[in-house]
């Protein structure tokens, strides 16, 4: 009985080795993907990074209540950061395009009076730390501060009294987004990557050079938990 076995596993083994030298090697892939829309055929899909949250946890209320206040005021003013970024792109591209300097002011004049039309009064009603954190988006999204931008934009004169003004009010128009840094930057990058994840806001990279994924780590094992 055991020699039975015996022959009959030898066979067995020796036709599936058989079978594995008898396939062709190749080394293109079988199988191709065309992607809706495109007619360019792919060996693979690219695929957007995913993150794995973890649960939020908090120390007391009290850091639990600052976290969904931050988080309330954060998804408020990520859109103006994501339209000044945006805008920002449209102005660079189209001024590349212009040659002569006095239609380059005058078509920078034209986007600005349509930032300051539609948005302006909405800006207004914004908190002061609403308007710091909106501040500090736009670093985010554009990798310039706020005062760099107006400084561009209009003149050096123009964007110290934009500064001088934000002081008065406690906001700085030259903050900067610093996630490494800064454990409330942090919090606000983690609640970007939530509400990207969740569909409730729409995607749009950051500009400056951080790993999500690196800073939580960090800001795991250190535990601190900066005001």
């Amino acid at each position: 009985m055991e020699k039975l076995v015996t022959a009959i596993l030898s066979i067995f083994l020796l036709t599936f080795t058989y079978g594995q030298e008898e396939q062709p090697l190749d080394s293109i892939s079988d199988y191709y993907v065309r992607m809706q829309g495109d007619s360019v055929l792919l060996s693979s899909i690219p695929l957007d990074e995913v993150y794995i949250f973890g649960k939020l946890e908090f120390s007391d209320k009290q850091e639990k209540l600052r976290y969904y206040i931050l988080r309330r005021k954060t998804l408020k003013v990520y859109p103006y950061a994501k339209l000044a970024a945006e805008k920002l792109v449209e102005l660079n591209d189209s001024i590349s395009q212009i040659k002569k300097k006095r239609q380059q002011k005058r078509y920078t004049k034209k986007v600005q009076k349509y930032i300051e039309g539609e948005f302006s009064d909405k800006l207004k009603k914004l908190t002061r730390t609403e308007g710091q954190i909106l501040i500090k988006l736009i670093h985010r999204q554009t990798g310039a501060t706020a005062f760099d931008l107006v400084k561009e934009l209009r003149s050096g004169w123009r964007a110290f009294w934009y500064n001088t003004t934000a002081k008065a009010f406690k906001i700085s128009l030259k903050q900067e987004f610093l996630p490494k840094e800064v454990h409330e930057d942090y919090l606000i990058e983690d609640i970007l990557q939530r509400a990207f994840a969740s569909n409730r806001l729409k995607r749009q990279k950051s500009v400056l050079d951080y790993d999500y994924a690196s800073l939580s780590n960090k800001w795991k094992q250190t535990g601190e938990h900066k005001k």
